[in-house]
């Protein structure tokens, strides 16, 4: 195993330990991201092989791979070396992980998708690559052509290696847009010219035919309107993505990938039934930056992503009065409004505007957006109405960097620009000032505490504050220190006369109005400053983006950088947040992306103090006491003062709703709002008090089939208004069928079949009439006599229901995918809507109850499956929901991954029902404020849960301080003074009882004697040959909380391998019960090189070690991959008998909630530029990362979460505690 040789020193250095070193990971976790649009500028920007497609966009490439188990498209990689814009993309065609890229900066590059890494690069081509292809008859050369060519062919590796030019194909008459090797004729090559005319280069052939051909019909075979913007360019595969019904962990091999010149679609005709298409898909890139991926024969979208921006984002603002929409500008000249839930484009502006630098939306629900360009002024757009409203062009042609609507006072707008002038006007166009600066201005903002102070950030390096309610012209005051150009300053929403600015020169200033002083330097950022945001509710929490493409968060009571965020691929323009949610952040840069960010981990002890029903004072201050100096974070903004007003009013005990409002508040979005509304609902809460967008997310089962319902009603009925369908409303026809598809979830075959009949789809009704009756069924009959049965195609559905074959309908839309689908059948049947055709007529009687039953567990299943794909997503808030929707509660809270505090507080409102979950949240909570500060919160947290004095003993067992302290943490736990405790341990001894005296050594001065007690009873347990882990997890489990700076003592060394070994084994056999697959080899390497390296007696062999993990993967291998698979070998006799006899030692795990991987939210998103490796699998890191004790090795939270739930100690072999909760 790679991480091996890694840590190894580790394993022979048995005293190692620095006090001071913990286990760290990231405060600032990424929870969303929008990815880049599809760039219009070059022709070759989509490429696909095997499993796999990729897109450009200007500056990244985006790699999407199928997931074979829920038949879907995921995010996988981002890749993005290039620093100037990408030209072309090409798959290697003999080897389905690699490809190679080019760009505007002379730049070609190999890259390896799986290992993430690039593999080659050539530096300084002579022009810029325009096009570039694999050679197909070579092995590793890649042939690149500039506009004018020649080619050139690159050979990456081999004797051969370096650059060579085509002998002929140069000197041509017209440049050149794209080329292409033929796959079968060896080095063959065709070259499209811009002026419509091709070159063929055929070896041993006269140089240079131009062939011009026609295809032998002279109409399309078949046509696919797709999209109403342009087709910018299109990539064919031979042969689709395979589905397996299993999961398959190698991309299908000898996939060859042809392509084709950009597509235009051709005038629409009726498409010619007759001629079936090969099976075939097609990578789809828009004008709009859309991207899909189309399958020609099921005709159907695999894959679909509505239009992004394809350049640089400059600025991003959520809207004042909805905190779910966020609007971006952009260099492409559009501004996009967004849905941060479900990360879909809401509107779009009309039009192309030239660079747009800056937005600023209207106050409250004016429903209006400011925005400011770099050559043709500012504009007002009406977003509903979908115009530009006002026009403002008193800068001339000059850049306009920064616009900023008046938030108390709506009548007014300010504007600066490279003229050098802050202009204030009314909206409807009126000057009211015009403050000249001596260079241009590129930054403004409105005082939010007096309505008639501005701040402006200037290329002379000074900050100017201008008072508007006075006539002159000139500034109240100017801020010097600087030593380059100030771009933004932002003022404190909660300090009255506080605001920052940041500058070229890579810091950013804070300064105090009332002082006339800059009172604070934050340095650490090695390039200019741009994004720049103050926290509304923690009054010195202020957060900077820069060019460096890190995002930095800083405490400016005393300047320190409290965290550095690496994800973006380049410069961070624009940090916004909302302030009724104010620990959600979102960022935009010029990668193109839009990421969100949760601030929560900032705040814990917070958080927790929430929790634990702690008093107002330690959740909610004033502004002077959180800026003292080491204060404890406090809330003082308005949303945290809004709820304490609301829960004191509240008449009774308010705590389900402060939990409630709280838990929104400081979650990031992703199903925080539906998770707390399914609450209510199970909680007999009045179905009139539900909010207007209930039914667009995850509803309980009691309703989702009676919204349904209503929805198929109002499209049968409502004649869409003008604007109401937003950008591409359907027609008549597409209601009507969507209309039918719901009354056919429904079960109402009759509804289903009428409009089928009024569609002209006569084979659709005939198929389901039967559902309804055989007279009815006859009567279409007559009407219709002719059938059509298709295969693989929606068509197989009326069919299912109308027989009740429900089984085979689930089955069928879960291979697809098409979980909802598959959960709202399920529902229908378990209202009894699904009714089983009886043909007898002597037969009246049905059996419908005898169904009921079966459709309930089919309905849960589904239900679990939906939740195991949201979960695998990152996504655990909507995988909980998906359990609370079919009242699946014990379930729900084991799915939290990291999110303790939402599991806690949902786990208190719904009480009882919930109560063995919301123990174990609580536990892994309490684990988490095991740090050096907050033990008292710990032991509060535990004495929320139900027979906690196992629990108490291991906090204070763990506890560092001195003995007075210790032993008032025993009081407040209900636990005897440690003196008495050594006196219980001696008595429990001399009775025998093993546990309890582990258990009083442990609370005494001297721990360490509970060590070679406990080791010693856990050795003998193993010798037996019918031990089980329940029989000594427990010993194990409670040796484990002994003190670390009493653990690593040198006396101690030999017990401390000997705890060190079993607990390394146990947590490889209870990772086994909790499937979590991932790291159970990790775990069985690690206890077998310390077996191995340190001097110890323990009935373990490696020898055993290594035959239990193999016979662990042959067994387990079947449920992992697919059966087809070369690579598959049955287990052998004897390894079904070791795994058997592990099977039989490892038993079944109580908390069946636990069972399965942990997915941390935000462990699919991949980051740009920090590449760690993992020390336990050797592979690049994918989502957030946790670092080990000595500052360097790195594992993925996701690993760290599993690791520690099974095995307390790090995987250096230390003996210090992991702590990733």
């Amino acid at each position: 195993m790679a991480w091996m040789t890694y840590i190894s020193h580790w394993f022979d250095e048995d005293d190692w330990y620095e006090g001071h070193q913990r286990a760290k990971m990231s405060q600032v976790k990424q929870v969303g991201l929008l990815a880049a649009g599809c760039q219009p500028w070059n022709k070759d920007v989509c490429a696909a092989s095997g499993d796999r497609f990729a897109y450009c966009a200007t500056l990244a490439i985006y790699i999407y791979q199928l997931d074979h188990r829920y038949n879907e498209f995921k995010l996988r990689a981002i890749m993005s070396e290039h620093k100037k814009t990408i030209t072309a993309i090409s798959w290697c065609p003999h080897n389905p992980d690699m490809f190679a890229s080019a760009s505007a900066d002379n730049l070609v590059i190999i890259w390896n998708v799986a290992e993430q890494k690039a593999v080659a690069k050539l530096d300084s081509t002579k022009g810029v690559p325009a096009s570039l292809s694999w050679c197909w008859n070579a092995g590793d050369a890649v042939a690149f052509v500039s506009h004018r060519g020649p080619l050139y062919i690159w050979t990456i590796s081999g004797p051969d290696s370096g650059v060579a030019v085509h002998k002929e194909a140069h000197s041509f008459l017209s440049d050149i847009c794209l080329f292409r090797w033929h796959p079968k004729k060896k080095g063959k090559v065709v070259f499209g010219h811009t002026d419509g005319s091709l070159s063929i280069f055929q070896p041993d052939s006269q140089v240079g035919v131009l062939r011009i051909w026609n295809v032998s019909r002279t109409t399309p075979i078949d046509n696919f309107k797709l999209k109403k913007t342009g087709f910018h360019g299109l990539h064919v595969l031979n042969s689709p993505p395979k589905k397996k019904s299993l999961s398959s962990h190698s991309p299908t091999k000898n996939h060859h990938t042809s392509s084709t010149s950009e597509a235009v679609p051709p005038p629409t005709l009726t498409p010619n039934q007759a001629f079936s298409l090969p099976p075939g898909h097609a990578v789809c890139c828009f004008m709009d930056g859309g991207v899909g991926l189309y399958d020609m024969g099921a005709k159907k979208w695999d894959f679909l992503r509505d239009l992004g921006h394809v350049e640089t984002i400059f600025d991003c603002k959520f809207k004042p009065d909805n905190p779910d929409l966020l609007a971006t500008a952009s260099f492409d000249g559009t501004i996009k409004v967004w849905d941060i839930n479900t990360l879909t484009a809401v509107y779009t502006s009309p039009g192309n505007e030239g660079v747009i630098y800056s937005l600023s939306w209207a106050p409250g629900d004016l429903n209006c957006i400011a925005g400011a360009t770099s050559r043709n002024g500012g504009f007002i757009w009406d977003v509903p109405r979908g115009k530009m409203v006002t026009r403002f062009s008193e800068h001339g042609k000059n850049g306009i960097f920064c616009i900023a609507w008046s938030h108390k006072d709506s009548k007014r707008i300010a504007t600066c620009s490279g003229d050098g002038f802050c202009i204030i006007r009314t909206i409807d166009g009126k000057v009211l000032h015009k403050y000249k600066h001596p260079a241009a201005v590129f930054g403004c903002d409105w005082s939010q505490n007096n309505k008639d102070m501005i701040a402006t950030g200037c290329e002379d390096k000074n900050v100017r504050v201008y008072y508007l309610a006075t006539s002159s012209d000139q500034p109240l005051k100017v801020f010097t220190g600087h030593t380059a150009k100030v771009f933004h300053v932002r003022w404190s929403p909660l300090r009255e006369g506080i605001l920052c600015s940041g500058s070229d020169d890579g810091t950013v200033r804070i300064w105090d109005y009332t002082q006339d002083a800059c009172i604070n330097v934050l340095s650490g950022h090695t390039a200019p400053v741009r994004g720049l945001m103050w926290n509304t509710e923690i009054p010195y929490l202020l957060i900077s983006g820069s060019w460096d493409y890190t995002i930095r968060v800083w405490d400016t009571r005393d300047g320190t950088c409290l965290d550095t965020v690496y994800d973006h691929g380049a410069d961070v323009y624009g940090l916004t947040c909302h302030p009724s949610r104010p620990f959600t952040m979102a960022s935009c840069s010029r990668d193109s992306t839009v990421r969100l960010w949760s601030l929560t981990p900032l705040i814990n002890p917070l958080q927790i103090n929430i929790l634990a029903d702690r008093s107002w004072d330690e959740i909610i201050g004033n502004t002077d006491r959180a800026v003292e100096p080491g204060a404890p974070p406090l809330l003082c903004g308005k949303v945290s003062r809004d709820i304490k007003q609301e829960v004191d009013k509240l008449i009774g005990n308010p705590r389900g709703k402060k939990l409630r409002w709280f838990s929104e508040c400081l979650s990031p979005p992703g199903g925080s709002k539906n998770l707390w509304d399914l609450v209510a609902v199970i909680k007999g809460q009045d179905d009139s008090l539900l909010p207007q967008n209930y039914c667009k997310g995850i509803m309980h089962m009691k309703h989702l089939v009676r919204f349904r319902m209503s929805k198929a009603q109002e499209l049968t009925t409502v004649k869409m208004s003008k604007f109401g369908g937003g950008i591409g409303a359907p027609s008549k026809e597409e209601r009507l069928k969507e209309a039918a598809k719901i009354h056919l979830r429904l079960g109402q075959i009759q509804r289903y079949c009428e409009l089928m009949v009024e569609l002209g789809e006569w084979d659709k009704a005939l198929s389901v009439a039967p559902g309804v009756s055989m007279r009815y069924w006859k009567k279409l009959m007559q009407r219709r006599a002719d059938q059509l049965i298709q295969e693989e195609n929606d068509d197989v559905i009326p069919y299912c229901i109308a027989t009740g074959d429900l089984e085979k309908l689930v089955t069928f839309f879960t291979s697809r995918g098409q979980l909802k689908e598959a959960l709202l059948v399920a529902q229908a049947a378990c209202e009894g809507n699904m009714q089983i055709l009886q043909l007898s007529a002597s037969n009246g009687s049905s059996n419908p109850d005898g169904n009921l039953e079966d459709y309930n567990e089919l309905l849960h299943r589904v239900s679990k499956e939906l939740a195991e794909w949201y979960f695998q997503d990152g996504r655990a808030v909507l995988a909980a929901c998906c359990h609370l929707a079919v009242e699946n509660i014990e379930v729900i809270f084991f799915l939290y991954s990291m999110n303790w505090r939402l599991a806690v507080s949902v786990g208190t409102v719904l009480g009882e029902s919930a109560a063995q979950a919301t123990q174990y949240a609580l536990e892994l909570l309490a684990r988490k404020c095991m740090t050096v500060t907050t033990w008292d919160l710990a032991a509060d947290l535990l004495m929320m849960t139900p027979n906690n004095e196992l629990q108490l003993v291991k906090l204070c067992a763990f506890y560092p301080g001195s003995t007075a302290e210790i032993n008032d943490l025993h009081e407040k736990c209900n636990l005897p003074g440690v003196e008495e405790c050594m006196q219980l341990a001696e008595t429990a001894q001399a009775n025998g009882d093993v546990f309890e005296t582990i258990k009083y050594y442990l609370l005494s001065t001297e721990p360490e004697k509970a060590l070679p007690i406990g080791i010693q009873y856990i050795k003998e347990q193993i010798s037996n040959s019918d031990w089980t882990l329940d029989s000594v997890c427990p010993f194990l489990d409670l040796l484990s909380y002994i003190r670390t700076e009493r653990l690593v003592l040198h006396k101690c060394s030999e017990v401390r391998n000997e705890l060190l070994i079993l607990s390394g084994y146990a947590g490889a056999l209870l990772a086994i019960r909790r499937q979590y697959a991932s790291i159970v080899p990790a775990l069985y390497e690690y206890t077998s090189q310390l077996l191995k390296r340190r001097e110890v007696s323990v009935p373990l062999k490696i020898e055993q070690l290594s035959e239990e993990l193999d016979a662990w993967r042959a067994c387990t291998q079947l449920a992992n991959k697919s059966t087809d698979e070369l690579s598959y070998t049955p287990p052998s006799e004897s390894q079904r008998m070791v795994y058997s006899t592990l099977v039989s030692r490892i038993k079944e795990e109580p908390l069946k909630g636990i069972i399965g991987p942990d997915y941390v939210t935000g462990s699919n998103l991949p980051s740009h530029s920090d590449v760690h490796i993992s020390c336990l699998t050797g592979l690049r890191i994918q989502g957030p990362v946790f670092f080990l004790e000595d500052g360097k090795s790195a594992i993925s939270l996701n690993d760290a979460l599993m690791w520690a739930k099974v095995n307390p100690f790090s995987p250096l072999g230390t003996g210090i505690r992991l702590n990733p909760f």
